[in-house]
């Protein structure tokens, strides 16, 4: 039983690992060949040999700028008020379970929020302003999650020692709690903002275009992304399309990829030295 167990447990470990892998070079395979200097130049098109990926590559740029500097400060400042300042009451804690639970809602429910406040209530449209706002109430309770978890690695003995000298409760915050955490919570604010580049359930509810001949120049501009290019280039039938859209997986992951590397040389680079 023992064995059986272990070759099960064993089993299951290399799937986890070997599938990803096979996806991966499936991928490269596919869409190496079709990746080119006019393939981040031209826009998208129905003919494979003329379509690129500039729209949706500015779109998803543009989005995840809004993103950051829409979710990250207010974000922060929710997580310094619950963890410095709120508390330890039932109410506190009630918000604190909720967050928690907003952290692991499909993003689709996020999706059908934005089209019913940002889309129709607020009249903002299919515009960069609409999904970046969905995107951020996505991110924010994970960002929320990860600049606590940053506050609570502060040692205690600092914020007594400064209490001890006469500071303030917002001398201590700003002037010892916050840039100890910094790293931490840049690196997370970050690790979310990747996560939000790959989504495409959400700006597909509140109805982004999935072809569009133009680059936004705007907030208020309609736009696209890379994950709802691949969508539509993979349901075309033609095979160009297919390896046009694993072309864009590469760069996706390649975006992806260099943003998780950018939060980990944040974080190590403002990791205070002993």
């Amino acid at each position: 039983m023992d064995r059986a167990f272990r070759l099960l447990v064993g089993g299951a470990a290399f799937l986890v690992l070997f599938a990803p892998v096979v996806l991966l070079a499936d991928v490269l395979v596919d869409g190496m060949g079709y990746i080119s200097g006019h393939f981040f130049t031209n826009y998208a098109s129905r003919f494979p040999e003329r379509a690129g990926i500039r729209a949706p590559l500015l779109g998803t740029l543009w989005t995840l700028g809004l993103t950051g500097i829409l979710s990250i400060p207010v974000s922060v400042g929710a997580a310094v008020y619950l963890e410095e300042y709120a508390p330890r009451t039932r109410v506190s804690r009630m918000i604190q379970a909720n967050i928690a639970n907003l952290a692991g809602i499909p993003s689709i429910v996020y999706g059908i929020l934005g089209l019913a406040l940002f889309v129709q209530a607020l009249d903002l449209g299919r515009s960069v302003l609409a999904g970046a706002l969905t995107l951020s109430i996505l991110i924010m309770p994970v960002i929320i999650l990860e600049a606590q978890e940053a506050l609570r690695s502060v040692p205690p003995g600092l914020r007594e020692g400064a209490y001890a000298l006469g500071a303030s409760r917002w001398q201590v915050v700003r002037h010892q709690v916050l840039p100890l955490a910094l790293p931490g919570i840049l690196s997370g604010s970050v690790r979310a903002l990747s996560r939000a580049a790959g989504e495409a359930a959400p700006l597909l509810m509140i109805g982004v275009l999935s072809f569009i001949a133009f680059t936004p120049e705007s907030p208020g501009d309609p736009f696209t992304v890379l994950p709802i290019q691949v969508f539509t280039w993979v349901s075309r039938p033609r095979e160009e399309f297919q390896g046009l859209a694993a072309a864009a997986i590469i760069v996706l992951l390649g975006l992806i990829f260099a943003m998780n590397v950018l939060a980990i040389v944040i974080r190590n680079r403002l990791r205070p030295r002993a």
